[in-house]
């Protein structure tokens, strides 16, 4: 009779505690679809990889998961132990493999907050180019000049990023040299009236000249041009820039002088 009593008792005792780890364990699984279909709708809205995204969806929904697994065997046993040697081998791991843990990491930053896209033209570091993939461990840059790149997302991520892309409007710089004897006001208004014809040409901001040292053998300006990244590239508006310049100079007669040497012989 004792017995039964005795196992009354410790029924009496488990049900409750299974009624809990089982209502916990539900609400888990409720909470993780529900979190993991909101994290889902926020990456959707920024366009991100779609692979990406369905990695951060799939990673939130079993970390509630289980981390409610954990608390309904809480009930039943005392975990602390399970989970502090869960977290050395986690940290064993993570130090094993810092570098790759950090650059997925830094995949996953570059993919939801994306300073650039695929198909950007970018300048990461000693690298300018496009964008030609971006994924959870490196990121492919496509350089002006035909190289393909592979930098790792950490090193992205540390390094100063400029988009040109989401640069509207750009500003370049252009040096010329007019002889010592030149009017200066004429030559000034004569390039500015000249870069007018640079492919994307912008009136606003306003261009402008500027004089800026005595050289060896000419006074130097810099002049400077703003365009539409839309119409034109920096290169092309340099381009345009540096003939329309030199054509209206030679129209009024402005000399770009070459480099005067003095030689001294002795006989």
């Amino acid at each position: 009779m004792s017995f039964f009593i005795e196992m009354q008792s410790r029924l009496l005792d488990f049900l409750p505690k299974l009624l809990l780890a089982l209502v916990i364990f539900f609400v888990s699984l409720y909470l993780s679809k529900i979190i993991s279909t909101m994290v889902r709708r926020g990456l959707q809205k920024r366009e991100p990889v779609p692979s990406a995204t369905k990695l951060l969806v799939d990673i939130t929904r079993l970390g509630v998961l289980s981390f409610g697994t954990i608390m309904a065997f809480q009930q039943f046993v005392d975990v602390t132990a399970f989970l502090a040697g869960l977290g050395i081998i986690g940290f064993t791991v993570g130090f094993a493999l810092q570098d790759v843990m950090k650059n997925f990491a830094s995949g996953i930053i570059l993919l939801v907050q994306q300073p650039f896209r695929v198909g950007d033209s970018v300048a990461v570091g000693d690298y300018e180019g496009t964008v030609q993939a971006i994924d959870l461990r490196s990121t492919e840059i496509k350089t002006f000049d035909g190289r393909i790149a592979i930098v790792p997302n950490a090193d992205v991520l540390n390094h100063v990023i400029v988009n040109y892309t989401h640069s509207l409007q750009r500003r370049i710089e252009v040096v010329v040299g007019v002889a010592y004897g030149t009017d200066l006001k004429l030559a000034r208004d004569v390039a500015l009236e000249a870069i007018h014809a640079v492919p994307g040409y912008l009136e606003d901001p306003a261009a402008m000249v500027v004089f800026k040292e005595f050289g060896e053998s000419s006074v130097d300006m810099s002049v400077f041009v703003w365009f539409d990244t839309a119409q034109s590239s920096p290169l092309k508006a340099r381009d345009g820039a540096i003939e329309s310049i030199k054509l209206a100079f030679d129209a009024h007669n402005i000399e770009i002088p070459f480099p005067v040497r003095t030689m001294l012989v002795d006989k």
